[in-house]
């Protein structure tokens, strides 16, 4: 055996000694590769103002899981994708979470954009989960398709049997924006308002894209409501009740928990006072967590939050995916769409510290509805509807 080739077959057990010396660290490198979080939600476009805050708040909770460890010793990073809540921009960034990122989770809102996407996620075997978006049917798009955040079936049924059994009203109009968000919410308070014995006097839908709404305000003053309920988004509920109170139309307005936002009483001023908005998260009252989150919050971004209920829930998402991934870490699992959905549904129960107990029932889920009315230019506690 010649001296070169012995030296080469030194070099060689060498080099495998320190290959195999090496291998823990680079088992421990790779261990500690981040836990990518895919959310797609409109970051510019007309509902902005609430999407990009909902990032922040899971940004927030990002910081806040890697400052202690972690999920499993892993960094958590938040991936953030805009949709402009267009259904097929939502379809474009969820096909890159799942075949360029190779994300086997992903967070989604706004009604439209949800049912865009569950035939995506559901081909893929990749699950999705709702974080904000409130229509009825997102319980029935399919296997691969959860929502964490209670639909319009839990909080505008309660919403209207509280205004006939509580708030003594019986004539009920409901505008409604004709889309995913508003059109299966309206007929829930419709079937709800007249279960309980009112009557709805008034039920028109306007245009996504509408500015005047006189014409059907006209038809609904008419009718002579003695509530009003609307049903639409950011942009458009404040324009529809600032042109009802021109009109000279003083009836008490409800909503949902999309005008639970401190721009909404900017924009109205004395036209908001009366004004009954859900909630579907504990606010300062309930949950001593939220008056410490709000106060960070305003000294971190210099504002109070955009749609508050709905940013608890963002934050939330990332311990409900940190419970998750620990679950599968402990089960010595890889985190696919299948084994993400079984610990979903084996864990079921999330202490959640913004907004409370989350139990999974199926594909949908159910909370206490927090109601607020504004007064004296403010959101305040009205009751709470269990």
């Amino acid at each position: 055996m010649t001296r070169s080739l012995i030296l080469s077959r030194r070099h060689l057990v060498a080099g495998a000694a320190l290959t195999t010396l090496a291998m823990p660290g680079i088992v421990r490198a790779q261990a500690k590769d981040p836990i990518k979080l895919g959310t797609a939600m409109p970051l510019t476009g007309s509902q902005a103002g609430y999407g990009a805050d909902f990032i922040v708040g899971m940004r927030m909770a990002a910081k806040d899981v890697n400052d202690a460890g972690g999920i499993a010793g892993r960094p958590v990073e938040i991936l953030a994708l805009d949709t402009q809540a267009d259904p097929q921009l939502g379809i474009n960034a969820v096909n890159r979470f799942i075949g360029v990122e190779k994300l086997p989770m992903f967070f989604i809102a706004w009604s439209a954009v949800v049912k865009a996407v569950a035939p995506v996620a559901n081909r893929e075997k990749v699950l999705a989960i709702n974080t904000g978006a409130n229509a009825p049917e997102i319980a029935h798009l399919g296997d691969y398709v959860y929502t964490a955040f209670p639909l319009a079936d839990v909080d505008i049924s309660k919403l209207a049997r509280y205004t006939v059994n509580t708030l003594a009203k019986k004539r009920a109009a409901v505008l409604y924006i004709n889309n995913d968000t508003g059109i299966d919410a309206a007929k829930i308070y419709r079937e709800n308002f007249t279960a309980a014995g009112g009557q709805v006097v008034a039920f028109e839908a306007y245009d996504p894209k509408a500015t005047e709404f006189t014409g059907m305000l006209l038809k609904t003053r008419a009718a002579n409501p003695d509530m009003v309920h609307v049903h639409g988004l950011l942009t458009d509920v404040p324009q529809v009740i600032a042109q009802m109170r021109q009109l000279g139309m003083t009836q008490r307005v409800s909503t949902y928990s999309v005008a639970y936002n401190p721009k909404i009483i900017e924009q109205l001023g004395a036209a908001a006072e009366g004004l009954i908005v859900t909630s579907l998260a504990p606010g300062v009252e309930e949950n001593p967590k939220v008056a410490p989150f709000i106060e960070r919050w305003k000294k971190e971004i210099g504002r109070a939050p955009n749609g508050l209920p709905y940013i608890q829930y963002q934050y939330d998402m990332v311990l409900l995916a940190k419970a998750m991934y620990e679950y599968l870490d402990k089960a010595g699992k890889p985190a696919t769409g299948d084994t993400l959905i079984e610990a979903l549904n084996t864990v079921k129960e999330f202490a959640l510290p913004l907004t409370g107990k989350l139990v999974i029932d199926g594909h949908r889920v159910d909370k206490p509805v927090y109601l607020l009315t504004v007064e004296k230019g403010k959101f305040v506690p009205l009751t709470t509807l269990t």
